[in-house]
């Protein structure tokens, strides 16, 4: 039986797109083994979302070939789609795929096995591209699971290479959606959460169906699904319709992630956001008016290009302000090939990293202070794993608002749903009692 292994690089949709490689591979009679380990055929998932991206799946594709010099060196992704030509110059690269068409990938290998020619597969995803419909049958890990039910960005943030590596817009069509879902509830996942490059974005390329419509008809025809969680959504694209559609769900969790960026608008225009902090906050009051317990979490970038102390300020008042339940805290990357790498008055490491220190600083004060609010509350939680604390046993998992939660261990609730009195209302986790 030949064997596969894999690195996978950036996001929650790589990981995604790996599992759903594994299992074309799997299928095709491969066994998957460690990246450390001797293996047949090597796939390398990369990223490209920042220069060192670029530089961290250069080695790993050499760690690969080093490895072994005889194995078939595969390499997908992002960094594959928008820098082909600079890969095909690393020795010990026999495959280069693109962000699409991976379907065909075990093919593509048994054709370089056949032939030892090396094969660059990489389309124009501004042409006519479908959706790469890769399904995932099952994980690992048996309580979440991601589903990727959309591709591509058109937003061209001034700082983000991303859209010249995943293309246009373009969604998974609504019933393989479904039962994609249903089969992976079938296998035992409790909660799934719909995840993308744009994922608010789902049904641009649909008449008249979006987010809230796919939202819908998950909880209308998927049997035994406990909780949906959106990875991530743009302030512009919760509209009346999504506020209707959360209102009604029973199992949409009850926490958004909802990225700002900046919290100054002159660093928003630069950025090409497309929306200001008045329009941003408007929505986050109209959310919270009907969800008041609702988890708002965000990304954050600092140190863009001419942030001076003063628009960081405006930033770090704004965040208090709205007061998020957590922050994802990056500095400012610069990635050549954006408008943003090109604009003068770069901020230098050293501020930048004193202000992501700062905005980290508020992000746990505002988590405890949002946690805190469910002392002796009752809340649903859904049991992950297991975990030892001196010799003590316990469980993890995750509320639907987000917050994660240990109990006393017990083997029977490991991948069910069950409600916990808050007994420690305490972050990064909580600690709870089974009712």
């Amino acid at each position: 039986m030949p064997t596969i292994a894999f690195y996978t690089l950036g996001c929650k949709v790589n990981n995604y797109e790996t599992e759903a490689i594994s299992e074309l591979f799997k299928n095709a009679g491969y066994t998957r083994v460690d990246f450390e380990d001797i293996a047949d055929v090597y796939v390398i998932n990369t990223c490209t979302v920042t220069n060192t991206g670029d530089r961290k799946s250069r080695k790993m594709i050499r760690q690969a070939v080093r490895r072994n010099p005889d194995a078939i060196i595969c390499v997908t992704g992002c960094y594959a789609q928008t820098k082909p030509n600079e890969i095909a110059q690393i020795e010990g690269v026999d495959i280069i795929i693109g962000t699409n068409g991976r379907e065909r990938i075990v093919d593509l290998v048994e054709d370089y096995r056949k032939r030892r020619v090396p094969i660059t597969f990489v389309k124009n995803l501004f042409r006519d591209v479908e959706f790469e419909n890769l399904p995932v049958m099952f994980y690992e890990s048996r309580t979440r699971a991601n589903l990727k039910i959309q591709e591509g960005c058109q937003n061209f943030c001034t700082f983000c290479i991303i859209p010249f590596a995943r293309g246009k817009m373009r969604s998974k069509k609504p019933e393989d959606v479904i039962n994609e879902i249903q089969n992976l509830v079938k296998y035992g996942h409790l909660e799934i959460i719909l995840t993308g490059i744009h994922t608010g974005g789902y049904g641009v390329d649909f008449e008249n169906y979006d987010l809230a419509d796919l939202i819908s008809d998950i909880e209308k025809n998927v049997k035994g699904i406990k909780r949906l969680r959106i990875s991530s959504i743009e302030i512009s694209q919760i509209g009346d319709k999504m506020i209707n559609v959360m209102k009604n769900s029973n199992i949409l969790a009850n926490h958004l992630h909802i990225p700002l960026q900046s919290g100054s608008d002159t660093v928003l225009e630069r950025m090409n956001r497309k929306y200001t902090t008045a329009d941003y906050y408007a929505k986050i009051v109209e959310i919270r008016s009907h969800f008041p317990d609702i988890a708002i979490t965000t990304d954050v970038i600092v140190g863009f290009p001419g942030e001076t102390e003063e628009e960081f300020r405006e930033t770090y008042e704004f965040i208090k302000k709205v007061g998020f339940s957590s922050l994802h805290v990056f500095p400012y990357s610069r990635r050549s090939g954006t408008k943003a790498a090109r604009m003068s008055n770069q901020v230098p490491d050293i501020i930048k990293s004193l202000r992501v220190n700062e905005l980290l600083a508020l992000s746990d004060e505002l988590a405890q202070k949002y946690v805190a609010k469910f002392q002796d509350q009752v809340l649903d939680v859904i049991f992950e794993e297991k975990i030892t604390e001196e010799n003590d046993e316990f469980m993890v998992g995750h509320t639907s608002n987000y917050i994660k939660v240990k109990a006393k261990y017990d083997e029977t609730k490991i991948g069910q749903e069950v409600p916990v009195l808050i007994t420690k209302a305490t972050y990064p986790m909580a600690e709870g009692e089974i009712i």
